[in-house]
């Protein structure tokens, strides 16, 4: 014979050669040989025992616990004063009233959605998220769900949990902004025959989520392909000098194809260009002469303008100097003006007005054969 003393805020079961006799409340007791006085901590969970349906039948143990019980497909959130604890797995378990005040939240592995009582902060511990895949959709995107294989509904902004189980669940997003594909580097044979590459570019935004990810697969793919053949098919139609010309025109062809086109694939086509025509070195060099040949020959037209439009002048001046003396005059002293810059200094002696000398000594006289 013993003592056993059962602290405070634990409980006792008293088992008399292994049969359950009765449950203990704090106090000190005597334990005999064929007993045993097993004590619970009230505030802790315990693995029910295999007779825990003979201890309920106790109406004392029954009124001091709460049998939790989990099945095979369930798994059970345990709150404890309103703090998550733990995650029960399937089992039962023996919860102590009274002491602490406990709520559980059942998760039905069956069902892929979680309930909407469950606590959306919980769900961040680790425990849960063995059990739970959260999945987040941003305001710019919309998703598709599929579950086990099949189309279920679109997905608008938000976040979503599904619990995890042997049902697959797949979310497909798209953005659902303005978006840019480049078809770069394209190697294309004009109609004479030049080979050049071509950068080409096409702005679109998603505008009918169903043909773009359940009706059509791999949509980017099928946008890229059916750019890319476009614009060989228009590039191929025009010659090199007609490309370079009228590359505005390509683009607004290949957006006026591929836009009804690119409706069926659930996209809006709102603008495309050409970004850069990159020609071969040879070809280049090629184009640089004959740029630099029509460049010298505008500048001689140019010139020959300037030198023809000068003699005219000339002419016209002489007609009128030959028609007025006074005019001839003029231009004489101007002449005079202009040498008379350049010399440093002029002696001029005898007799006669200072102009008729200077006049003699810058401008000829006047033979008879002049006369």
């Amino acid at each position: 014979m013993q003592r056993v003393k059962v602290k405070a805020y634990h409980i006792g079961l008293k088992y008399k050669n292994g049969r359950y006799i009765k449950i203990l409340n704090e106090g000190t007791y005597w334990q005999f040989a064929d007993e045993e006085i097993t004590a619970y901590n009230l505030a802790k969970i315990y693995v029910a025992p295999e007779n825990i349906n003979i201890l309920m039948q106790d109406a004392d143990f029954a009124a001091a616990a709460t049998i939790a019980e989990v099945g095979d497909n369930e798994r059970v959130l345990l709150y404890a004063n309103g703090l998550f604890k733990q995650v029960l797995h399937p089992g039962k378990y023996i919860l102590w009233n009274d002491v602490v005040n406990y709520k559980m939240v059942t998760i039905d592995l069956n069902n892929i959605y979680l309930a909407e009582d469950v606590d959306k902060t919980t769900l961040l511990k680790s425990e849960i998220a063995r059990i739970v895949t959260v999945h987040t959709i941003e305001p710019w995107e919309k998703g598709v769900l599929y579950i086990n294989g099949q189309f279920d509904k679109v997905i608008e902004p938000g976040v979503y949990y599904f619990v995890k189980n042997d049902i697959p669940v797949l979310l497909q997003k798209v953005d659902m902004r303005l978006q840019q594909t480049d078809v770069n580097g394209q190697e294309i044979l004009t109609k004479d025959k030049a080979v050049l590459r071509i950068n080409f570019y096409a702005q679109y935004r998603v505008a009918d989520i169903m043909k773009a990810l359940v009706e059509n697969r791999d949509m980017h793919g099928q946008l890229y392909t059916l750019l890319q053949l476009s614009v060989r098919e228009y590039v191929g139609g025009y010659t090199l000098d007609e490309l370079l010309e009228k590359k505005n025109e390509v683009a607004a062809l290949v957006l006026e194809t591929i836009r009804n086109k690119a409706t069926k694939l659930g996209v809006d086509i709102t603008d495309c260009g050409i970004k850069d025509i990159i020609l071969p070195g040879d070809v280049k060099d090629i184009m640089n002469q004959v740029l630099i040949a029509e460049k010298r020959a505008q500048a001689n037209v140019i010139t020959r303008r300037e030198e023809t439009a000068g003699t005219r002048s000339m002419l016209n001046t002489a007609k009128l100097m030959e028609e007025n003396e006074m005019l001839f005059r003029l231009k004489e002293m101007e002449y005079v003006e202009k040498i008379a810059e350049k010399i440093n200094g002029i002696s001029v002696s005898g007799n006669g007005d200072l102009i008729g000398q200077l006049s003699k000594i810058f401008v000829p006289a006047k033979t008879g054969a002049d006369k």
